[in-house]
């Protein structure tokens, strides 16, 4: 095996990284696998012997059980079109601001970006009360536009795009193109935009998989004939009784979309960040 010397010092990761990395990837996995093997149970089972280590043989119709309970594929379409507006939202918005607070110069700027920051810092249930009046008086109560609408930009996704175009986007690339008699929003789209698409890809990524797994602000202004997957879920939690296989099956079930994600886009999220760190 061929090594990567640097500066007289091997370069290579060493067992140790390997198996840190190996435990953090059984840590994270281990809930996905617990929740299955719950899952694939039944209550009897579980109230007699305990946990087993051992998956069952009542996955499947505990999840057919819990799709005919809920209003599942009610909840998985809201939960994918929030998600993704969502998601598509904040990296348009969160770029475009980014942009300006790295590559643009006004007056206020820096105080603006602070005070944008600082917004991070205020806990949500303050403002639920307030913001449920707001979508009341809007008549968007029980609508997706109640949960799409007061995510559409993020604090976090400002600052995010905000340090890294000021990292990976010359100044003077920026001049060169205005020079030329581009308009700032061309300029933005032509330079801006493609320096941008390894940060608004992790952006996007991290935005769906929060707004996919938000329960509270959906469970209280969505109604139950229109909710989306977590607050469906909920559904399955009777008043004095809980069967954790039927609860834990359909955790199973609606993490399986955020599995599909990472399969089908992971190496397209790898590059692009690669990809972004030679250019930088």
């Amino acid at each position: 095996m061929s090594k990567t010397i640097i500066g007289g010092h091997d370069r290579r990761p060493s067992l140790w990284v390997y198996g840190i990395l190996i435990a953090v990837l059984l840590g994270s996995a281990f809930p996905i696998w617990w929740s299955f093997l719950i899952g694939s149970q039944d209550a009897s089972a579980l109230n007699q012997n305990g946990m087993m280590w051992i998956p069952g043989g009542n996955f499947f119709a505990n999840a057919a059980t819990v799709i005919d309970s809920i209003p599942f594929w009610t909840a998985l379409g809201n939960s994918i079109i929030v998600s993704s507006v969502v998601s598509l939202t904040v990296v348009m918005f969160s770029t475009l601001a980014g942009y300006a607070f790295a590559k643009l110069k006004f007056r206020g700027r820096e105080g603006l970006l602070i005070f944008v920051i600082a917004t991070m810092a205020v806990p949500t249930q303050l403002g639920v009360v307030p913001l449920f009046i707001v979508m009341s008086r809007l008549g968007w109560t029980g609508s997706l536009w109640a949960v799409i609408a007061p995510a559409m930009v993020t604090a976090f996704g400002v600052f995010w795009m905000t340090q890294y175009l000021r990292d990976a986007l010359p100044d003077e690339l920026i001049e060169a193109v205005r020079m030329d008699g581009a308009s700032m929003i061309r300029s933005f789209w032509h330079i801006g935009l493609p320096a941008a698409r390894p940060a608004a890809a992790m952006l996007a990524l991290f935005t769906f998989i929060g707004t996919w797994t938000n329960f509270f602000w959906p469970f209280i202004v969505l109604g139950p004939g229109n909710p989306t997957l977590p607050v469906a879920l909920q559904q399955l939690q009777a008043a004095f009784y809980v069967d954790y296989s039927l609860v834990l099956a359909g955790v199973v079930l609606s993490i399986i979309p955020l599995i599909l994600v990472f399969i089908f886009l992971g190496k397209q999220l790898v590059a692009g960040i690669m990809q972004g760190a030679v250019k930088g």
